[in-house]
């Protein structure tokens, strides 16, 4: 199922926790791609994590015109496991040493169960880091570029669904995390009807900041909207699932959408318009790449994510003609962009 150059599985020196970084792809240039820290049932599912994200970061590189291919770090952490400040910092000084060992192969990022502040403190053991604070001469959070990439893909979505934008449609917004939280108010400040979820229900107050209505997951999934939107985790579209849809288009930050791709031809038979989320997220990697790799400026970093839009037209304009799910077109774009390096 996969095909990776190399994986590496540690134990911590410090705190003996499982660290994994999965090295999908160098053809382009080195690999990046996420710190994920996060509980697993068994760290074996931390492992199929780490495989599945590489992957679709060397996707979206490739496919976003990036001279890099992807990677991804995975703590897997067992349920009910608590830090303290120290055992935190002992963590991320193992993560640090592991990416070091590996000579810029690969660089990493913040992810789910890492922010900015944590890659400062890898920093500490290693070079080969993006998305430290600002006032370390990085890039910061990158979840307002991921969101503003989301925005752009949206509107050529809104483009393929009829005439005008955001304004006045119904989006169903799975997930209200870092993403999440700047895509529920970008997308109220453009007029959009919006019915939001998350498994916490402590989000219930950005819902009602925002003027969103509040759901169940399920009862979101299952909703009749023009857009769903999903940025949470990865695996939501599954074959049981699409039956139950009753919306007119699936586009969303959440890496690894469908199950199986099978589920993209399902989508595409229904006349559900799913777009590759390896295009809608890849805002986020464009900003880091663009400010920290290239020293380009934020203004030049904010064009390049606004462009967005722009690539996911093409690849929707050739699916169209070819009359294919949108998943198809894509898998093919990343094949050409690998093959021409």
């Amino acid at each position: 199922m996969f095909s990776h150059e190399e994986i590496v599985i540690r134990a911590g020196q410090r705190t003996g926790l499982p660290i994994i970084i999965a090295i999908h792809s160098t053809a382009a240039g080195h690999s990046g791609g996420g710190c994920r820290v996060t509980q697993y049932a068994d760290w074996r599912d931390g492992l199929t994590d780490a495989l599945r994200l590489s992957q679709a970061m060397t996707y979206k590189c490739a496919i976003a015109g990036l001279d890099t291919g992807g990677g991804k770090t995975v703590v897997a952490l067992p349920i009910g496991h608590v830090f303290t400040p120290d055992s935190r910092r002992d963590l991320l000084h193992d993560v640090g040493d592991v990416i070091d060992s590996l000579q810029g192969r690969y660089v990493t990022g913040p992810d789910v169960g890492t922010g900015p502040a944590d890659m400062a403190v890898i920093k500490e053991r290693t070079p080969h880091v993006v998305c430290t604070p600002a006032e370390m001469g990085g890039c910061g959070d990158s979840s307002p570029a991921t969101a503003a990439g989301v925005m752009s893909a949206l509107h050529a979505v809104c483009a393929r669904l009829g005439d005008g934008g955001l304004k006045g449609r119904r989006v169903g917004l799975l997930g209200l995390g870092h993403v999440g939280a700047h895509l529920a108010r970008r997308l109220a400040g453009e007029g959009a009807e919006i019915l939001v979820a998350d498994v916490d229900p402590g989000k219930r107050a950005l819902a009602e900041e925002v003027g969103a209505s509040w759901a169940g997951p399920d009862e979101l999934l299952e909703a009749e909207l023009d857009i769903l939107i999903p940025a949470a985790l990865g695996g939501l579209l599954t074959e049981e699932l699409v039956p139950r849809l009753r919306c007119a288009a699936v586009a969303g930050p959440a890496n690894n959408q469908i199950a199986t791709p099978e589920v993209a031809q399902m989508l595409h038979d229904r006349g559900v318009l799913w777009v590759p989320d390896d295009i809608v997220s890849a805002g986020g990697a464009v900003y880091a790449h663009a400010v920290e790799l290239r020293q380009q400026t934020p203004e030049q970093a904010n064009a390049l994510v606004a462009a967005i839009g722009d690539r996911l037209g093409e690849v929707l304009d050739r699916a169209e003609r070819a009359g294919l799910s949108p998943y198809f077109i894509a898998q093919e774009l990343v094949r050409e962009r690998l093959r021409d390096r």
